[in-house]
């Protein structure tokens, strides 16, 4: 039986009271949307990669479970932390692959045997991320917004409630946001 919305947050609030119950009722109910996620940041990647979505759940996973201060709002916000999170997962290991491509070493992290990306996907990564840290200077929400959006799979109306502000706001955004980082990995490729 599908979990409810309500009961989702219900047992977020629980959590983050201390309640290791609440935990074990909630990933069972968050586990198809955080794996649609993962298949979601996984999607550019070649067939037969060995990273599957359920590893980047597992980790991700590992990570949520460690975070004991954040007081959970409700699902909108529990989902925008996880897809931030499965953001950094693929950032930190692309990165690690484009250091050892130039004979630096390469970060010890859980994925790092499991993950296989191709040399210009990681470069494709690691640019987008400069490109967004660049963004996020310049006007944090729009940010925001392409990794819930991108990198979470995030509605319009998901990405609303996360961030607290309206559907309109969120795509006039988003299609600003897309056009400036268009520009901005284009000059940096020049």
């Amino acid at each position: 039986m599908e979990t409810s919305t309500n009961e989702i947050t219900g047992q977020l609030i629980a959590w983050s009271k201390g309640d290791a119950n609440a935990l074990e009722k909630l990933m069972p109910a968050v586990y198809d949307e955080l794996r649609r996620m993962a298949g979601y940041y996984l999607r550019g990647e070649q067939p037969g990669h060995s990273l599957q979505p359920t590893a980047l759940v597992h980790e991700a996973y590992m990570r949520l479970i460690d975070q004991t201060k954040v007081e959970w709002h409700n699902r909108a916000h529990f989902f925008g932390v996880a897809a931030q999170m499965m953001r950094r997962i693929l950032i930190d290991h692309a990165k690690g692959k484009h250091r050892a491509k130039r004979g630096g070493a390469t970060p010890r992290i859980s994925l790092d045997e499991a993950v296989h990306f191709t040399d210009e996907r990681a470069a494709e990564l690691v640019a987008l991320d400069e490109a967004l840290q660049n963004l996020a200077e310049i006007d944090e929400r729009k940010s925001r917004i392409v990794e819930l959006r991108y990198f979470g799979g995030l509605t319009v109306d998901e990405t609303a409630t996360v961030l607290s502000i309206s559907d309109k706001t969120v795509m006039r955004d988003w299609k600003l946001a897309k056009a400036w980082l268009y520009d901005e990995i284009n000059r940096a490729r020049s």
